[in-house]
């Protein structure tokens, strides 16, 4: 996305991306802001479905939302498609609540790849409590016959 791009427009093209992935339309995957920048936000209800066996948020939901908003932040700064090549997540606190918040961000964008950086709240009875972080470094795709096939 360039800068001249309104938050608005951009919220819209990440709502609309998200929406073509069966994988998010599953945990039923909000986003909820997003601007030119490279930042963005999206939400998760909580669910008995999400839980594991103690009674938390399961990892696995966690480590999805930190890689959706860690690839959709630097998606959205360079504005083509790009891809994950690695994320580490530190789980700091067990996720209880009504809702799982992940903010994505911008750490520095490079000509062919970006390191993202993504918090994830735990929301319950409306205070949010920071239960993970995570950083990843995002690689932007070739275009299609810019290289020969492997």
């Amino acid at each position: 996305m360039n800068s001249a791009a309104s938050n608005e427009d951009v919220l819209k093209r990440v709502r609309g991306i998200l929406a073509r992935q069966p994988f998010s339309a599953l945990l039923k995957t909000e986003a909820t802001q997003a601007s030119a920048d490279g930042r963005c936000e999206f939400r998760i209800s909580i669910d008995g479905n999400l839980m594991q066996h103690l009674g938390t948020v399961h990892g696995g939901v966690l480590g999805y939302a930190a890689d959706t908003a860690l690839t959709f932040a630097a998606g959205i700064a360079y504005g083509i498609p790009v891809i994950t090549s690695e994320f580490k997540i530190n789980f700091l606190r067990p996720v209880v609540g009504e809702l799982l918040i992940a903010r994505g961000q911008v750490v520095y964008k490079g000509r062919s790849q970006a390191v993202t950086r993504c918090d994830l709240f735990g929301v319950k009875d409306g205070t949010e409590k920071l239960c993970a972080t995570a950083q990843g470094t995002i690689v932007v795709l070739p275009e299609p016959g810019s290289r020969p096939a492997s």
